[in-house]
């Protein structure tokens, strides 16, 4: 009896002290590889922007607390380009570089969000991501030490090509990195720290968790969770969620 009058209080204290989802979005690129009218997350799919689709997948889950855009200082078009919602944040302090809009967009969100919660990080340039995707991370990874990242097997032959010589590289254990990127807060927060203080180069977030000697899960990812990085990507991942929205 005293149990069951004491369990709502008990099931209270741990949902507070429980780790939470919250997903950060780096958006202030320019994406001159496009070479768009407009920044790529600008683009349009279906009549809604890529950063639309991007943040739109992370809001519809239902275990995702809140979600954190990171713009440039100066955006003048995320207020047209992104709908409004009350589980969505968007931060007017991007950096020169993905890394620098990653680390102020942590500390932008550190008095929400505590040490041991749970951030995705997510390219605002990958719009194919979806429910199931996000779902399969977080179960993977579950109550890991480290966290886990999205990833896609390679299937073709790699080649190194240097002036003189071609070589084939072996492509056993290889993986092509996605997002999201999922690591407790400061984990994630001591790692890219860590690697601003020794200059070190990182492409990801994976990159600076590895330079700290820790080793995050794998977790297969979508050919459609692609990040479009030429003009073209547009119309395969167009393509691609248009079929995932009109099923047959």
């Amino acid at each position: 009896r005293h149990y069951k009058q004491l369990k709502p209080l008990i099931n209270k204290v741990t949902s507070l002290n429980s780790p939470r989802y919250v997903a950060l979005i780096p958006a202030a690129g320019i994406g001159a590889r496009v070479a768009a009218h407009c920044p790529k997350q600008y683009l349009q799919i279906a009549g809604k922007s890529v950063l639309q689709h991007s943040a739109t997948a992370l809001l519809q889950h239902h275990q995702i607390h809140h979600v954190y855009v990171v713009v440039s200082r100066d955006d003048a078009s995320v207020a047209q380009e992104l709908q409004s919602d009350a589980r969505l944040t968007v931060l007017f302090c991007g950096g020169e570089q993905r890394v620098d809009s990653v680390i102020n967009g942590l500390l932008a969100m550190q008095n929400e969000v505590k040490q041991h919660d749970w951030v995705l990080v997510h390219d605002a340039a990958r719009p194919g991501l979806n429910q199931e995707l996000i779902s399969r991370l977080m179960d993977s990874v579950g109550v890991d030490e480290v966290g886990g990242i999205l990833a896609l097997p390679v299937m073709d032959t790699v080649k190194s090509h240097s002036p003189n010589k071609l070589t084939t590289v072996p492509r056993a254990n290889l993986w092509l990195a996605q997002t999201p990127q999922m690591f407790r807060y400061a984990t994630l927060w001591s790692a890219l720290m860590n690697a601003k203080k020794n200059h070190s180069v990182i492409t990801d977030d994976a990159s600076a968790i590895e330079l700290l000697g820790l080793t995050p899960k794998i977790v297969e990812g979508h050919w459609c969770n692609t990040k479009i990085t030429r003009s073209e990507d547009l119309k395969l991942i167009e393509l691609c969620i248009s079929a995932i929205s009109s099923p047959t």
